[in-house]
């Protein structure tokens, strides 16, 4: 299968979910990227100023003599004085390197010493991150000039970055739960909000559905604004294939009834000669030739015309016929036809099985199988309307009598056009393969075969009606 084939399998619906989909989760993503990011350079701006701060607590409390530094009074920040409490302080210069560090830095070494000959500049903060055996340090650094105004000093502060990336760590998981389950609880919404917003094109699929299985004749109005000209132009549609479709019948049942006057007045004509004393015997040969040829033009032209008028029968002008209901009434009109023969017919009738699709055709189906099982049985029908048991609903038709039957090896014969199993019985080929041709057109089969009572079995199967989910 290509892939224009898989694309265009989509229902409309799917597309707009994956399209808003995609958008949505880009949308979510770049914001949360967007927003994580912003943090991180919130929690570092954060940890900058709070270095700085400690910076200016050591300057408040240093002073300076003959080149060592000391402190006139307790630093107010007690980590300085705890060892290896995660906050080091250190001045130092670019010349002479260290000079000073705090007793919390006292039995630590600083992963790297490159920040204490560095030349920050006068009045200039510089902030950093050292990373050293997955322990990251925030480093900031302040460029002074001493009292004496010649001596330059970098005072730094290094800090244990890991409560600082842990609330990082704990933002991220929290926001990103955040995302995701907004994202779920939009995609929920998004749903909601497709069906209702595309109920109507499912509401026009389901109705024209119905028009195809004979439940509606067309299109209600209670439709958007947008939709209304669609289902205007659709109902204008089937209206004109409906009238359409009549005056094909119409014209066709007129031509049927113009062909067979002058065909009935030739074969009337044709005895007549034949009977006159004065006829050779080459005359009465052509007469009978020409009487077979009309015969045969009869034939066609009924087959011909009664499959003209045979519709697609899957299309949208298809209604709902009870199978038993049009039995009935083939089988009263069959008995005073047949009255002379006081045939039995045994009904076995499901009587909630239906035929979707034209009246006609099934009435014509029915006609031509009844009124053979009438002609050729003796004195016993026996007839079966079934549905199938399971998710296969297809109707089955079954016709038995106690007739001659027919040969083995003309079951199949049979049904071809103008075939008859008994060349007296004229006309039963015409309608069996009327009958076929009929079946057929409504996607079943039909089968001949031999009847347990010992006459034909004609079993004519219809698949289920098309539902729609």
């Amino acid at each position: 299968m290509s892939s224009n084939a898989r694309v265009s399998g989509y229902s409309l619906q799917s597309r707009l979910m994956l399209v808003f989909s995609i958008l949505l989760f880009l949308f979510l993503g770049i914001t949360g990227v967007v927003l994580e990011r912003a943090f991180r350079s919130s929690v570092e701006a954060g940890a900058a100023e709070r270095l700085q701060v400690q910076i200016y607590l050591l300057l408040s409390a240093v002073d300076e003599r003959d080149g060592e530094f000391y402190f006139l009074e307790t630093l107010q920040e007690p980590r300085f004085n705890q060892l290896d409490s995660g906050l080091y302080g250190y001045i130092s210069s670019s010349s002479a390197g260290e000079l000073w560090r705090s007793d919390s830095a006292r039995a630590f070494s600083p992963p790297e010493t490159g920040f204490l000959r560095e030349n920050v500049g006068v009045g200039l903060s510089r902030f950093g991150r050292i990373d050293a055996n997955y322990v990251i340090y925030f480093r900031q650094s302040y460029g002074i000039l001493w009292e004496d105004g010649i001596s330059e000093y970098n005072f730094t502060v290094l800090e244990d970055a890991e409560p600082y990336y842990s609330e990082i760590s704990n933002f991220q998981r929290d926001l990103w739960s955040w995302l995701g389950g907004a994202a779920v609880l939009l995609l929920i919404i998004q749903t909601v909000l497709l069906r209702w917003g595309l109920s109507p094109l499912s509401r026009m699929a389901r109705d024209l559905k119905r028009i195809e299985t004979g439940e509606k004749d067309k299109l209600g109005a209670r439709y958007p604004r947008e939709l209304q000209g669609v289902t205007a132009n659709l109902n204008m549609l089937i209206e004109s294939e409906r009238k359409q479709q009549s005056r094909y019948r119409t014209t066709l049942g007129d031509l049927a009834h113009s062909l067979k006057t002058p065909l009935a007045v030739l074969t009337g004509i044709i005895p007549q000669l034949k009977a006159k004393p004065d006829s050779n015997a080459d005359f009465v040969a052509q007469l009978q030739a020409a009487d077979e040829q009309l015969e045969r033009m009869n034939q066609i032209v009924t087959y011909q015309l009664q499959r003209a008028v045979q519709t697609n029968n899957a299309g949208s002008l298809s209604r709902r016929v009870n199978i038993a209901e049009a039995t009935n009434k083939v089988i009263d009109a069959l008995q005073k036809v047949y009255a002379d023969k006081h045939m039995m017919v045994v009904r076995d009738f499901d009587k909630a099985a239906q035929f979707v699709g034209d009246e006609r055709d099934l009435m014509e189906v029915l006609g031509n199988v009844l009124d053979n099982a009438y002609k050729y049985g003796e004195s016993e029908i026996k007839i079966r309307i079934c549905r199938e048991s399971g998710a296969n609903r297809s109707v089955i038709l079954q016709v038995d009598d106690n007739g001659k039957g027919i040969p083995n090896e003309r079951l199949a014969y049979v049904l071809q056009r103008g075939a008859r199993s008994d060349t007296l019985a004229q006309g039963q080929g015409i309608g069996l393969a009327v009958v076929a041709d009929i079946v057929k057109s409504y996607e079943g089969d039909i089968q001949v075969n031999t009847s347990n009572m010992g006459g034909a079995s004609i079993k004519i199967t219809f698949p289920p009606p098309k539902t729609f989910g």
